[in-house]
């Protein structure tokens, strides 16, 4: 029996256990929907899995897309399998019934998403980019913006992306130099070249949206003199038909070391008379606006690791469950039968750590998602201002744990599997090099860790950082008084950690050199993550605990017991290290600072 993609009664105990999402349906916006709407979605999700993307996901990897100079080329089995999901709603999932939206709360779609996500990997990318063009477009654009261009993406004719990195530029988007020259009918003309646009060309869809960020001419330096606009790779005519191929060409194909079933491009603006562009709200405000599209897609990369852990650990879990080799060290006989490996000590710790990584951070993407939504559709304005507060301050968090962690449990999957973890024989080496790009896809980790210390940590006035201080006081206190209050006092050290260098850190930044105090910002970061993965752990152990009070039947006794031991083990392994990284930071070691250019 083939290892299940995903496990289903750990999803229904992050969406219905830990995060309680039937309640949402008390909200006017899912009035119309239940638990059962809710499992109907997901396991729509899970048929269209399985039945279209796992059967290919091997030939996806081993044949990547080609362009002949004029046209990208891939095998067709990748346009069925989406055109399966978005005939089946999974580009709109979230959006309103009059945009043809199932209107899903953001959290059920998440987890419906995972199960195409854990079968398809970045395959899946064509439409969760296209679902978060058209939510910027909703957001910002004008009604004629989204008559022209959501409707269409959000039915499966178009598909959207978002382009900004510059072969000169890269993550420096300040230093963009695509320009914007007004046409005089409303329209601009862009020019400029742009790399690494993912599902940047295609024949999937009728047609490809483009948000692209450029610089209109004597705008001022620097981000603020950023605009955004819509750039199609075929105009649209005032029916709404297809008109004349725009200035937009496909220059190239990156092929990278996996998530090879979505395209990477290389796109030129404007070789000829200039690509027609429209503008998205005013000029010179394009990156708050591009923002909306980069967080949703920093949440997207964040949530694509913690699937591909997970399902990681389901192959390699069913993998040691399976095979037979060597011995207890307590069995001395030769010609007793050798044990299945998951009896082997060393391979229950890497199973361990594996299920502590996924499962924690498929519950930080998780907890984005009811944050996201809850900043939405929460009942009153002081509710939804505060998860505003919360996931403004997370993201980096939610984009950056899990894309570090992931290939780290993917790695122990290999290992698990021992020679067979590295043949393509077997999907976990695929698992580690679709995981691998996830650190560096929307912000590297260096880039995020300097937005948490350097941005989001002092934002007005730290109310992001007390905002998470003070939810994960109420978890705190909630434990003491049962049986986890060591676990509590445990999490309520590295709480006190946090503090000490968080306040020491900001103190530093008054008075130290800023490109010191930034060196190590990375394992702030990393600690940072870390208390919340704890906090995490330990909300997951008083659920389960609870739920082992009830003296549930024996799957879910064990299912419970598991929880509870991952927990353990990531207080007991993990988060110690906090306090080696919280030394380093507070002596503001000056390792890397000092290290010169001509040292290497």
């Amino acid at each position: 029996m083939a290892a299940p993609l995903l496990c289903a009664r750990d999803l229904q105990f992050m969406l219905y256990e830990l995060f309680d999402s039937e309640s949402l349906t008390q909200r006017p916006r899912y009035a119309d929907h239940s638990v059962e709407t809710f499992n109907a979605a997901i396991d729509t999700a899970q048929s269209i899995a399985e039945k279209y993307f796992l059967p290919i996901r091997k030939k996806v990897d081993e044949q990547q897309p080609t362009f002949d100079g004029k046209n990208v080329h891939m095998i067709p089995e990748i346009k069925v399998a989406v055109d399966a999901a978005t005939q089946a709603g999974f580009v709109s999932s979230t959006s309103d019934y009059e945009l043809g939206g199932m209107q899903l709360p953001l959290i059920v779609a998440g987890v419906a998403s995972s199960y195409l996500s854990a079968a398809g990997s970045t395959t899946m990318g064509y439409l969760a980019l296209s679902s978060a063009n058209a939510n910027l477009i909703e957001n910002h654009g004008s009604a004629e913006q989204i008559e022209t261009w959501v409707k269409p993406i959000r039915s499966g004719r178009f598909a959207g992306t978002m382009a900004m990195t510059e072969p000169s530029a890269g993550s420096g988007l300040a230093d963009l130099t695509t320009t914007a020259i007004p046409a005089g009918d409303g329209t601009y003309r862009i020019r400029g070249n742009k790399i690494f646009i993912s599902g940047g060309d295609h024949e999937l869809n009728e047609n490809i949206v483009h948000l692209v960020l450029a610089r209109i001419k004597g705008a001022p330096a620097g981000v603020k003199g950023i605009s955004l606009f819509i750039v199609p790779k075929i105009l649209v005519n005032a029916d709404g038909s297809l008109g004349e191929r725009n200035d937009v060409a496909l220059a190239g194909l990156f092929h990278k070391m996996g998530g090879r079933g979505q395209t990477s491009t290389a796109l030129s603006f404007g070789e000829n008379d200039g690509a027609v562009g429209y503008l998205v709200g005013e000029e010179h405000r394009g990156l708050s606006y591009m923002f909306h599209m980069m967080n949703e897609a920093r949440v997207m990369v964040g949530t694509n690791a913690a699937c591909t852990a997970l399902t990681g650990y389901q192959y390699s879990l069913d993998y040691a469950r399976e095979r037979l080799q060597g011995r207890l060290p307590s069995c001395k006989d030769p010609s007793s039968a050798p044990v299945n490996i998951v009896e082997h000590a060393d391979v229950r710790r890497m199973l361990l750590a594996q299920k502590a990584y996924a499962e924690g951070a498929f519950a930080l993407c998780m907890l984005g998602s009811q944050l996201a939504d809850d900043k939405n559709t929460a009942l009153s304005e002081k509710e939804r201002l505060d998860a505003h507060t919360l996931l403004d301050f997370l993201t980096p968090i939610i984009k950056t744990w899990p894309s570090e962690y992931g290939p780290k449990a993917n790695d122990l999957a290999i290992q698990i599997l021992g020679g067979h973890g590295y043949i393509n024989e077997h999907p976990v080496e695929m698992f580690y090099r679709d995981n691998r790009l996830n650190p560096i896809h929307e912000g590297t980790t260096g880039i995020q860790s300097l937005d948490l210390l350097g941005r989001k940590l002092p934002m007005n006035n730290l109310a992001g950082y007390r905002a998470f201080l003070a939810t994960v006081q109420s978890t705190i206190d909630e434990a003491l008084t049962g049986d986890l209050a060591p676990i509590a006092d445990n999490l309520s050290g590295a709480v006190a950690t946090l503090e000490k260098t968080t306040e020491h850190l900001l103190g530093a930044m008054l008075e130290k050199p800023i490109d010191l105090v930034m060196a190590n910002s990375v394992k702030y970061l990393e600690l940072f993550g870390h208390v919340v993965i704890a906090w995490l752990w330990l909300r997951q152990g008083l659920v389960a605990q609870s739920g082992l009070a009830a003296k549930p039947h024996e799957a879910d006794t064990h299912f419970y017991l598991g929880k509870l031991q991952a927990m353990k083990y990531f207080y007991n392994f993990e988060l110690p290290l906090i306090d080696v990284w919280s030394k380093n930071l507070l002596d503001l070691d000056a390792t890397f600072y000092e290290m010169d250019n001509n040292w290497f």
